[in-house]
């Protein structure tokens, strides 16, 4: 149908309809997966929708389906504080934990209930605001009371209706998990890979991350998916009184919910939904990490309150980390960018989680020796959480006296350069700083998004300028001329030139950046940020001493002497000057530096292990945004080491060394809670 201007009440109906047959038609193809028109026919619509919406600006709304992309860049998200709290559960590991949660829950009703299970999703927790029946803000669960707005973001996930298809409530808050098939994760990191960008470890980070982007077509370009599961604040509307009726409602309403899921009249048909999951939950395309089991009438959840910051009307019941026994066939190294040389099993190829693996973590040497692995062992391996697969135990009494203890060898593996290990570093190292592996790790981690982010230098491509001489080191990347690059096999002219442009922007990335590229060991990113405020310029970091580092809140000793060691090396020295001579930004500071007269100032935060309130980058934000300090590593002058889960390692040991005083996860929220009150009152 054509846009007639002078037809102006019938393109505002025909906008109607359109946004009416397209929002309908979504539902079919990503809630119900079952498409009933073609997507020509579905394009037709959409440009003539967009047609009538640039011709009448005043006709496009906020449910229109072609403002699922287009918000611009944010430079940062906005708090959102939940009506009611997004609250964490109890967890049950097994059917006696389960039986324990159910009885507890009937001795306080006095009765039987009927209970909903539900698959938990191993993804990030969401809440989107709709009023009058319009989708109008989206947050992150963030610390439950506190999230982030992801509204554009969460606008783009093509499950999330713009509008709901009957009710038209004042407002109504839902709630779900958003995340990402196996199969999307895995295409996803494949890109990544090719790029040289830092792979994300689970489908749930990748889908953290991408709902985190600060511009909202990043998100919209990876297939974020949703399943809700309830309701939080809800005005003008009569939401149901059970669990498995509000399921109904909402996908009535263009929600798309678990199909898995199910209504148990018994305990018992509970405990066998999570026992029948258990052994079935590796025919999903995706993750789930356990069963939420809930008591079915909501008129009981006030009556049954909460404990802490959980409910008791709900419990996640949560299963054993997968496990294999294969054989120990070696164990390899990879040499890193610090010439750090990391140990990896070589596995005789089992499938564990739907999947086979072939290698798996191996810390460093004291972790082989504790674990007194020897090559050519049956061995246990886990995958916990869906992450990298780790070697748990060897089975030691399959031994048949052929297997081989492991010794870290004395020479590069890469360049055969000598090798130490300093009696403080858990690693083993290479002393050749001219080592062609350092040289590529180190120039991957250089062009990285998260250094000088230099978009289209993968790792392959960092490989292939080193082989063929193009570049020695990362300052070789500003001497780069298109001809030069068009010498290579299947570089065109356009991915030439898109390369030699971003290389140029990167000489003004801000100076924090550039001092995290350069790869001094113990410097990360946290650490970058710290240096660059306190020593805003290069020539000033370059003149510090130990002292001076020392005096800027979460570096210690050891950060000092890596800092003052690599600026007083000849070839760094020589590198940098060879930066400057290209114009890389040489000054700048960084927007880390602690401020003073707030809750945690003076205060400095380490954090271990996997946060599940929230990820560490926004841990790290909250302890900056009171006045503190976030390190990357443990120090005499470290006020506080974070324990998540599966804490443990060289902060864990520095803490205990220091006596620093240790915080469990839920000990940390209550803390930022009360200096966030703190701060309030002063107001």
């Amino acid at each position: 149908m054509a846009v007639d201007p002078q037809s102006a009440p019938q393109n505002a109906q025909r906008a109607v309809e359109l946004r009416r047959e397209l929002n309908y038609h979504n539902y079919r193809y990503y809630v119900l997966d079952a498409p009933d028109i073609s997507d020509a026919a579905y394009d037709t619509m959409i440009q003539e929708l967009r047609a009538l919406e640039e011709k009448f600006p005043e006709l496009r709304t906020p449910d229109s389906p072609t403002q699922r992309i287009g918000a611009p860049p944010q430079s940062a998200f906005a708090q959102v504080t939940h009506g009611i709290p997004m609250l964490s559960l109890a967890n049950a590991f097994n059917g006696d934990d389960l039986r324990a949660w159910y009885e507890r829950a009937r001795k306080l009703i006095g009765r039987d209930m009927e209970l909903t299970s539900e698959l938990k999703i191993d993804g990030l927790a969401v809440s989107l605001i709709y009023r009058d029946g319009v989708y109008v803000q989206g947050a992150t669960r963030g610390n439950g009371i506190v999230g982030e707005d992801i509204t554009p973001n969460l606008r783009s996930v093509r499950a999330v209706p713009l509008r709901l298809l009957k009710a038209k409530p004042t407002l109504i808050e839902i709630r779900g998990e958003v995340y990402l098939t196996r199969k999307a994760f895995d295409q996803i990191n494949a890109k990544r890979e090719a790029e040289g960008q830092p792979l994300f470890a689970n489908p749930r980070n990748c889908a953290a991350g991408s709902l985190r982007q600060l511009d909202p077509s990043v998100t919209a370009s990876r297939p974020l998916d949703i399943f809700v599961y309830g309701v939080g604040a809800a005005e003008g509307v009569k939401v149901p009184q059970t669990q498995w009726e509000m399921l109904t409602w909402l996908q009535e309403n263009g929600f798309k919910t678990n199909p898995n899921n199910r209504h148990c009249p018994t305990l018992d048909a509970a405990e066998e939904f999570y026992n029948t999951w258990d052994k079935g939950r590796e025919t999903l395309g995706y993750d789930i990490d356990g069963v939420v089991v809930k008591v079915n009438n909501r008129a009981l959840w006030d009556e049954l309150g909460v404990v802490g910051r959980e409910p008791r009307y709900a419990v996640a019941a949560k299963w054993a980390a997968h496990q294999a026994v294969t054989r120990l066939l070696d164990i390899g190294i990879n040499v890193g960018r610090t010439g750090s040389l990391n140990p990896y099993a070589i596995l005789e190829p089992v499938s564990l989680a739907g999947v086979t693996v072939k290698q798996a973590t191996l810390h460093n040497e004291d972790d082989i020796h504790r674990k007194d692995l020897r090559i050519g062992d049956w061995v246990v391996v886990e995958r916990a959480g869906e992450v990298i697969p780790q070697v748990v135990s060897p089975l030691t009494e399959r031994r048949t006296g052929k297997e081989r203890e492991f010794r870290m060898p004395e020479k590069c593996p890469v360049c055969s350069g000598n090798v130490v290990r300093e009696p403080d570093d858990a690693m083993h190292r290479c002393l050749n700083a001219a080592c062609p592996a350092q040289a590529f790790e180190r120039l991957k981690h250089f062009v990285s998004k998260g250094a000088m982010d230099i978009e289209g230098l993968g790792a392959q491509w960092c490989q292939q300028l080193l082989e063929n001489g193009l570049v020695q080191d990362v300052a070789g990347l500003y001497s780069l001329t298109k001809e030069q690059l068009l010498t290579q096999e299947r570089m065109g002219d356009i991915l030439a030139g898109k390369i030699l442009k971003n290389i140029e922007a990167s000489k003004s990335r801000p100076f924090a950046r550039l001092v995290f590229a350069l790869g001094t060991f113990h410097v990360g990113s946290e650490i970058a940020e710290l240096l660059a405020a306190d020593f805003p310029a290069m020539d000033k970091l370059m003149a510090a001493g130990e002292a001076d580092l020392m005096g800027v809140p979460g570096i210690g000793p050891k950060i000092a002497k890596s800092v003052v060691d690599f600026f007083q090396d000849p070839p760094s020295r020589d590198l940098i000057a060879q930066l400057r001579a290209a114009g890389v930004r040489m000054e700048g500071g960084a927007s880390a530096k602690p401020r003073t007269g707030l809750p945690f100032s003076g205060k400095t935060f380490a954090f271990t292990g996997t946060l599940s309130s929230m990820t560490r980058p926004q841990a790290e934000a909250a302890v900056k945004e009171l006045g503190g300090a976030a390190a990357d590593s443990v120090t005499k002058k470290t006020s506080y080491v974070v324990t998540g889960a599966d804490s443990g390692g060289s902060k864990m040991t520095q803490a205990t060394k220091f006596g620093t005083e240790q915080l469990k996860e839920d000990d940390f929220v209550k803390m930022l809670e009360d200096a966030r009150r703190q701060m309030k009152d002063s107001e």
